[in-house]
């Protein structure tokens, strides 16, 4: 009965924080809850018109705009986790004088508003592309939420790793942005592995994020398989940042609780 209690108050405080962090997200902007579909609609029609200008080719049966959204969308899903929950703390310590609030509810907070907001978007941006194109053929939607709720989860590991360890390392929040611009280029957001070399793609394959995105674009297109993929490597990634997250975040409380 005491556990279901406290899981009661956890879940209160876990909700209260999302419903901050959603106002100071979206509040501030004119256009609202909208930026958060604009956002990745400017990226996708810049890529497009790039891949249209290039002559870029697809593998048959594969649409430039779903192929975009399917790169793009667990990039972004990356991306937004990692440096939001990297900067839980700094930016939300005044709340951590309450005593129910701690460190990792900030981080939590910020992943689950992350992974809701663009898991909708995901929903809305290829859900009238299949009104468009008149079809909606997703092979294994288990496995394409999957691999965005791996895009979340790897990008909220290392975030947790980096909030804990710029409180003992401030330089960290400025190194991991530094770290994350060339991601883009080399995470499948616009290619897919089996379109490389082999010596190449044995390389391009140590990249967790791409091997995310593989395992998402295989789920999505029938025509499409993934080579290479391993989950058991996906799943350490995920993992050790996270343990050792932990572990740096239980010392960074008492840090801050002693500041």
């Amino acid at each position: 009965m005491l556990f279901g209690g406290a899981l009661e108050a956890q879940f209160r405080v876990l909700h209260a924080l999302m419903l901050r962090e959603t106002r100071t997200r979206f509040g501030v902007h004119q256009l609202g809850y909208l930026w958060a579909l604009i956002e990745p609609l400017m990226w996708i029609a810049t890529f497009y018109l790039l891949f249209m200008f290039i002559d870029r080719r697809l593998p048959p049966g594969i649409g430039m705009f779903s192929f975009l959204t399917t790169g793009l969308i667990p990039f972004m899903l990356f991306r937004q986790t990692l440096t939001q929950a990297m900067n839980a703390i700094s930016a939300n310590q005044a709340l951590l004088f309450y005593p129910m609030i701690r460190p990792l509810d900030l981080v939590l907070a910020r992943m689950g508003l992350e992974v809701a907001t663009l898991l909708a978007v995901f929903i809305i941006i290829l859900g009238f592309n299949a009104l468009y194109v008149g079809e909606l053929s997703v092979q294994k939607p288990l496995q394409v939420l999957g691999g965005l709720f791996l895009a979340g989860l790897l990008g909220t590991g290392l975030g947790l790793l980096s909030t804990s360890l710029s409180t003992f390392i401030p330089a960290v929040l400025r190194v991991v942005p530094l770290v994350l611009r060339p991601m883009i280029w080399i995470s499948g957001v616009w290619f897919t592995a089996n379109e490389l070399p082999t010596g190449v793609r044995d390389i391009m394959m140590w990249n967790p994020l791409l091997q995310i995105t593989e395992l998402l674009r295989d789920g999505w297109y029938s025509q499409y398989t993934a080579h290479d993929l391993d989950l058991a490597y996906v799943a350490a990634w995920i993992l050790i940042p996270t343990y050792f997250g932990l572990v740096l975040e239980r010392l960074a409380r008492r840090r801050l609780e002693l500041g």
